[in-house]
């Protein structure tokens, strides 16, 4: 989904109210001026205004723009993001205070912010705004893509990216999102709560997985307020503990929004399901591949995988871990033996973690390649 036009629009698209002052051509010290908010105009148009000089090819006047725009009193400024208004302005808004709460909730609420730009800021909002977003089932619809973004977002709430995932499959939407088909499929039968003030419980334990997979101190006593004794005593469980209690839907989900350490749990998982989300994240890097490749833990599917993706079969860590697991398919591993160095080939003629037939392959092919070198 694109985002509106970027700015600066060229001059005929602009407000009548601030075109004048922004004419390409002006003298370099009239548009000085406009660029620092110093002249006749208020309210909308000034935050207009200097939107448009925020993005001016010269960096001087771009960069008056924009402090004269962090300097606007909070009212005029709220005002614009809820106004009637073109939606690159908006776009822009979003853009430029992104780190600004009360300026994104007035931009998400608008009407006439472009669907793309709500896409933006769902991707990485604050669980306040990601709820007031996420109520706007006609936008939703209108847009999936809003939808995919608020489930990717971490800050999301586990029990909002269950509502979104039936919503979507209620009216016939597919996402693209890889989990989609397994989550429609996890949540079946379940009673799907309804948006509220408040987390639900189980919202705020997985916000703690997610806190804990960062690294990130749990707040104790905020799930202290809200949950029961027993949610409370996990804050303390290892990541791993966390993962075993948490549902298929929320493994799918923190297969996505999770990091590394999350993902390297989740692979191992004993849901096939649930195990392959966290191979094919998106997020997944070839760094996290090689413990992957070489555990006996993961599944044959799993493995089979990672031997068929070129990218990260050019990385020959990841080809050693594969020969060399026992739970690697036969083909995959015969696929790789030629990549392999003379030493690594003797290492797995004499391993006693293969098979037999992976023994007699390198054997063969050690035998071959001194056959060759006595010809020469």
């Amino acid at each position: 989904m694109e985002r509106p036009a970027t700015l600066p629009l060229p001059l005929d698209q602009l407000p009548a109210g601030i075109k004048r002052f922004c004419d390409p051509s002006a003298p370099m010290a009239a548009r000085a001026m406009a660029a620092r908010g110093a002249v006749p105009v208020k309210g909308d148009d000034q935050v207009l205004l200097l939107l448009q000089f925020s993005a001016d090819e010269d960096d001087s006047l771009a960069k008056s723009a924009r402090d004269a725009l962090s300097a606007l009193p909070p009212n005029v400024l709220l005002a614009a993001c809820g106004a009637t208004i073109p939606a690159s302005f908006l776009d822009r808004l979003a853009e430029l205070f992104r780190e600004r709460e009360d300026v994104l909730e007035q931009v998400a609420a608008n009407a006439h912010t472009a669907d793309g730009t709500v896409a933006y800021i769902a991707q990485r909002c604050s669980e306040r705004i990601s709820e007031r977003i996420a109520v706007n089932e006609q936008r939703l619809l209108g847009a999936p893509k809003i939808i995919e973004a608020l489930y990717r977002n971490k800050h999301t709430r586990m029990s909002t990216a269950d509502r979104l995932i039936e919503l979507a499959a209620r009216n016939n939407v597919e996402l693209d999102i890889p989990t989609f088909k397994a989550h429609v499929e996890a949540i079946k039968g379940q009673l799907i709560a309804e948006p509220s003030e408040e987390a639900l419980p189980s919202d705020i334990v997985f916000a703690a997985a997610v806190a804990a997979d960062q690294g990130e101190a749990a707040d104790v006593h905020a799930v202290a307020e809200e949950t029961e004794q027993e949610e409370v005593k996990q804050q303390f469980l290892p990541l791993m503990m966390r993962i075993r209690l948490m549902s298929s839907a929320e493994k799918l989900r923190f297969a996505m929004v999770g990091n590394g350490p999350a993902r390297a749990l989740l692979v191992r998982d004993n849901n096939k399901t649930v195990a392959y989300a966290a191979i094919t994240s998106p997020a997944m890097t070839e760094a996290e591949v090689p413990p992957i490749a070489k555990s006996k833990e993961v599944g044959e599917d799993i493995l089979r995988y990672i031997g068929n993706n070129r990218q990260w079969t050019k990385n020959h860590e990841i080809k050693h871990a594969l020969v060399f697991n026992s739970k690697t398919p036969v083909g995959i591993t015969l696929r790789f033996l030629p990549h392999l160095r003379d030493a690594e080939l003797k290492e797995l003629s004499r391993s006693k973690g293969v098979s037999a037939s992976v023994k007699s392959a390198a054997t063969g092919r050690l035998q071959a390649k001194e056959k060759k070198e006595k010809g020469k």
